[in-house]
């Protein structure tokens, strides 16, 4: 992996936000289709969207809890596609939502934030998940993540053969010491913003993604 952290911006909806992350060098961009989500598109629109993304520049479809056949109608509008699901489902709801193997996907883990809750067994869910592209780490919040909260990195446990990104209250001040934080414990690592380059809630500030990707690229 050597040195670079590949970037994903996630929540977008507008396209001027997608052309300036595309233009800012991030590698992926995240399209929410979860309706409660003040970051919510329509399959339309993500569909509209993804296809101002150039060759490279992967999208990525977040759903909550979705029938498995809604998910494959939208990923079937946004040709490559990489689904991402941020709810509670089980390894084998995943292995049908993704159409049996059809499409790479990420799985959530909800980072408990109570001081007093058990330590995230991270190589157990890992396994539990092992057909996922990666396991994406987010703070566990009310309505399944883009709370902007930080959990704390110092508490997971090493995962070397596990593929991580992480994301939870990312900003381009923080994120260089979160990948120092998880760079030495995993087998690649890769960075989830939202809420930290936004003006407001499903609008990026395009200063303050060139900010997150230069701090990335620093690291």
């Amino acid at each position: 992996m050597g040195s670079a952290t590949p970037v994903k911006i996630c929540g977008l909806t507008r396209p001027e936000d997608v052309d300036a992350a595309v233009g800012a060098g991030a590698g992926a961009i995240g399209f929410v289709l979860y309706p409660p989500s003040p970051r919510y598109v329509t399959p339309q629109r993500a569909a509209e969207l993804a296809a101002r993304l150039p060759a490279f520049v992967t999208p990525v479809l977040l759903f909550v809890n979705t029938p498995p056949a809604e998910v494959l109608a939208t990923a079937a509008g946004v040709p490559g596609a990489l689904l991402q699901f941020h709810g509670d489902e089980t390894p084998e709801e995943c292995h049908e939502a993704s159409g049996f193997g059809r499409y790479a996907f990420l799985r959530a883990a909800r980072i408990p934030l109570d001081p007093d809750a058990p330590p995230f067994d991270l190589v157990g869910f890992s396994k539990r998940f092992d057909q996922a592209r990666a396991i994406l780490l987010d703070a566990h919040v009310p309505g399944y993540g883009g709370g902007g909260r930080t959990f704390d990195w110092s508490l997971l446990p090493a995962a070397p053969s596990s593929h991580l990104v992480l994301s939870g209250g990312l900003t381009p001040d923080n994120v260089a010491a979160g990948i120092a934080a998880l760079r030495p414990l995993c087998r690649t690592l890769s960075v989830d913003v939202s809420s930290g380059v936004e003006a407001s809630k499903g609008v990026k500030d395009h200063g303050r993604i060139r900010a997150f990707v230069q701090a990335v690229a620093s690291c």
